[in-house]
């Protein structure tokens, strides 16, 4: 059973681009009926708005921190969709959940077809005004630090190369958890 829509939870997906979690961030979220954060809809604002020029840092994920800590703060739950390549962008949604009192569920959604995650990021459109999305070859300098339990962690691995349905339905098994 997922957590009750009034529980404040916050789930937070993390992994490289073209790798599948706004899709599964999406589903999760009208399953928890809950709030998504998505950092790509937050940095496109920001530079449509003319209020921030590329690269853009961590200031999405700051902007993201305080919505986020509003909706908890009322018992809204709230799902995540950020890259979070860095320890210390992992560590900001550990204390977050922390701070905010609510348990923290991190998914970190993985390709193990490099062929097919090829083929998916360089099939991507933007379906955000003033987002470019990333090449392949940008995909592949992305610093991204292995996920580390000791340092980062507890969260759930899904492997998102097949059926999306598989992966949702492995997500939902471990929110049900809460």
């Amino acid at each position: 059973m997922l957590p009750r829509h009034d529980c404040a939870v916050l789930v937070v997906f993390v992994g490289l681009p073209g790798s599948g979690k706004t899709t599964l961030a999406r589903r999760a979220a009208a399953e928890l009926r809950a709030t998504h954060l998505r950092i790509d809809a937050i940095e496109a604002a920001l530079l449509r708005s003319g209020v921030a020029r590329p690269p853009l840092g961590p200031v999405g994920y700051a902007v993201a921190h305080e919505v986020a800590a509003a909706c908890l703060l009322v018992g809204t739950p709230v799902v995540v969709d950020a890259v979070s390549p860095v320890p210390e962008a992992r560590m900001g949604w550990a204390t977050l959940a922390a701070t905010s009192g609510v348990p923290l569920r991190v998914v970190e959604v993985v390709m193990t077809d490099r062929a097919e995650h090829r083929r998916r990021v360089e099939a991507r459109r933007s379906d955000l005004g003033g987002l470019v999305v990333p090449t392949w070859a940008q995909v592949l300098s992305l610093e991204y630090e292995p996920w580390d339990v000791e340092r980062d962690g507890p969260r759930l691995l899904v492997t998102n190369d097949g059926a999306v349905d598989e992966a949702l339905d492995q997500v939902l098994g471990y929110l049900s958890t809460i």
